[in-house]
């Protein structure tokens, strides 16, 4: 499980987070005023990266959250059955299968070179590289 701390004030729209062991990408984020004796609160809502499941998480502005490191790395499809793809990774050489994107389905094809990304523990088919 790749990860690094980074601050919950320091999160933005569009970075990454990891909430209840998901990785997710933050949508929206709001920071309550601090009160007399408290801190701020900041309010994250994120959407998963393999689910689209929804997660809001609220904690103290200074508290530390982890943060997914994402590999991008290429490979090339060796076969396609069903909705699933055999790939080789271009600089290990490693076969495994990857799920084809609903987005993706009429554009992967034997042959061509596909980017994926590695996330905690999972592998995502992102795009078709065009040549």
């Amino acid at each position: 499980m790749a990860t690094k701390p980074a601050s919950v004030g320091g999160l933005q729209k569009g970075s990454y987070v990891v909430i209840e062991g998901a990785a997710c990408r933050v949508v929206d984020t709001q920071t309550s005023r601090p009160g007399k004796h408290g801190h701020a609160k900041v309010r994250l809502t994120a959407v998963g990266i393999i689910d689209d499941k929804k997660r809001v998480l609220v904690m103290p502005g200074h508290d530390n959250v982890d943060v997914p490191i994402i590999e991008k790395k290429t490979a090339q499809v060796l076969s396609i059955k069903d909705n699933v793809a055999n790939v080789m990774d271009a600089e290990t050489y490693e076969t495994f299968d990857l799920a084809v994107p609903e987005e993706l389905r009429g554009t992967v094809v034997e042959g061509c070179e596909i980017l994926y990304w590695v996330i905690l523990s999972d592998k995502v088919m992102k795009q078709v590289k065009s040549e």
